[in-house]
């Protein structure tokens, strides 16, 4: 299986960004049919972890792992975090270009929230890619489908958005499905 954690934002924030994102060129040219690959607003998420392939044997371990982790996130902290969607920026060069939207707020949280996963995730000696943590929210992955000019304007454009703030109460264990209509399913949820 295929997992990652994550936190969702509610429908209130994705709705918010949704009608920035259709403002932006990568917007226009979704609209216009050009194949930017345009993030479906039902999957937006902030991955804090990802584990990519992992055993079906080992979710118990897995969802042990996470629930520690938000369990002492909580005893920790005492409320959620509070964060909101604002600015962004842009990865990759050529057809690899993803356009994100940047997290804003009690970010700090969600950077000692990803660090507690992988902790418990490496005591467990299970799977996960250790790149650095960097809160974002994919907005598309307009690769070489439009100008790089076009990308580089919507990301000027997202440095002036503002969503509404939300708090994220709730870390995400999700499996993915590849393929031209990637599939999530929510296999197990806990309360931050």
């Amino acid at each position: 299986m295929r997992l990652f954690v994550a936190v969702y934002p509610p429908a209130v924030a994705v709705t918010h960004l949704g009608a920035q994102v259709a403002r932006l060129r990568v917007g226009a040219a979704a609209a216009d049919g050009t194949n930017v690959r345009l993030a479906d607003p039902a999957h937006l998420h902030v991955t804090l972890a990802f584990l990519g392939e992992v055993e079906t044997t080992r979710l118990v371990e897995v969802e042990s792992a996470l629930g520690l982790a938000a369990e002492w996130f909580r005893d920790g902290r005492g409320d959620s975090p509070q964060v909101s969607l604002g600015g962004g920026g842009r990865f990759g060069r050529g057809r690899f270009t993803v356009l994100w939207a940047d997290l804003r707020g009690d970010v700090e949280a969600l950077h000692v929230l990803a660090r507690l996963i992988r902790f418990r995730l490496r005591n467990a000696r299970l799977p996960y890619d250790d790149k650095p943590f960097r809160p974002h929210l994919t907005i598309a992955r307009p690769g070489d489908r439009i100008d790089r000019a076009d990308i580089e304007a919507d990301r000027a454009t997202l440095d002036d958005y503002q969503g509404p703030e939300w708090p994220a109460t709730e870390l995400l264990l999700v499996r993915s499905h590849l393929g031209p209509q990637p599939r999530y399913d929510r296999l197990a949820a806990w309360r931050l």
